[in-house]
């Protein structure tokens, strides 16, 4: 479905309502979209990313009905094949086009998609790119989610097109955000589970765009943004420090679910029986994932129980690695809890609040 955005933008990507798990590993309970916006200059006109492989022909059909008999520009915001599996097939449409990448996006297309070196025009970050009466700049962001990410600022419009930055798993028949208050938790889920490893990117990246006068947010999954600062607000808050309490029994939890909690988890405990000598394994597979999502959590504990001995503590702490943490002493118990373990446990509670209170997250 092809829709203006602005005097000769469009969206002409498509919409995947079926889609229900990502990467084999996501679950998208809403579906998605694979965003490809069409930029027309008095003189040139490019094409900024591609689609999943399996919409090839959605793409190919929307610039068609827009009587697009050439392309000048493909640009290529991230090699990760939901935006440029389709690229192949583009070029073979519209044979003149060239391909328009940083040096890490390009050498990452060559290797995955076999596009031959001479189909490139390489950019360098703040590079310049005239359609005639419209320009694009390209904004290096990298780490959001890979190394090679750039996103594209249209100077006379201020669009801002970030790629996956500020994205949101939501297939939608709206061009624009209209539900601000679900698109929130849609791109929330999608930090979470994709972004929230790259805090420290991210941060960087939000300071970046900055200097531009952004008007327009127009992401690759999800709908387009017309108040930009509702998601960029949003990422700041992610990416900064806050507290959030939930509960989730392990052995059924959604991992979308958990992985959205983590974004705002200063504290995490893990809860676990003693099982085999280890943790159980549900309680290990929760330390694996939050220990690959380096979440921004300041401390952690555990608490469980056992029956005659065991080295649940010291696996969870050992699954955590990667986490800059400070461990607040477990609560580990014996048999049947007694009185002396709930008090152990509500001091536990009280040393967590004394800890939020030192960093001021109270």
């Amino acid at each position: 479905m092809v829709n203006e955005i602005k005097p000769n933008v469009y969206s002409v990507g498509a919409v995947d309502w079926d889609r229900r798990l990502f990467d084999e590993l996501i679950p998208l309970p809403d579906g998605t979209s694979y965003n490809s916006y069409l930029i027309k200059g008095s003189v040139k006109t490019a094409l900024l990313d591609a689609v999943d492989p399996t919409k090839t022909d959605i793409l190919l059909d929307n610039l068609a009905s827009l009587g697009i008999k050439r392309l000048d520009y493909l640009v290529s915001h991230h090699a990760e094949q939901d935006h440029s599996g389709a690229i192949p097939d583009v070029l073979q449409a519209y044979p003149d086009a060239k391909v328009v990448t940083n040096t890490k996006c390009k050498t990452m297309l060559m290797e995955l998609l076999h596009i031959a070196e001479d189909n490139f025009i390489t950019i360098e970050d703040g590079q310049t790119i005239s359609l005639g009466d419209k320009i694009l700049q390209f904004v290096f962001i990298p780490w959001v989610h890979w190394p090679e990410t750039l996103g594209t600022y249209l100077k006379e419009d201020k669009i801002f097109f970030p790629c996956d930055f500020f994205g949101s798993h939501l297939a939608t028949s709206s061009l624009f955000v209209e539900d601000e208050p679900f698109v929130y938790e849609c791109a929330k889920r999608y930090y979470a589970e994709i972004m929230m490893p790259f805090r420290a990117a991210i941060k960087n990246n939000l300071k970046k765009i900055e200097s531009l006068k952004i008007e327009m947010i127009a992401p690759s999954h999800g709908p387009v943004y017309q108040r930009p600062e509702f998601i960029i607000d949003a990422y700041k808050d992610w990416a900064g420090e806050g507290i959030k309490v939930r509960q989730f029994n392990l052995t059924g939890v959604d991992i979308g679910e958990l992985a959205i909690a983590l974004v705002d988890a200063a504290t995490v405990v893990i809860g676990s029986p003693t099982f085999l000598v280890g943790a159980h394994p549900s309680a290990a597979y929760a330390a694996m994932l939050t220990n690959a999502l380096r979440p921004k959590t300041r401390f952690v504990s555990i608490i469980g129980s056992f029956s005659w001995t065991g080295k649940m503590v010291e696996q969870l702490t050992g699954l955590l690695g990667n986490m800059k943490v400070e461990v607040i002493e477990p609560v580990v118990f014996k048999g049947l809890p007694e009185d002396k373990d709930f008090v152990a446990l509500d001091n536990l509670a009280d040393k967590i609040t004394a800890k939020h209170k030192e960093i001021g997250l109270i």
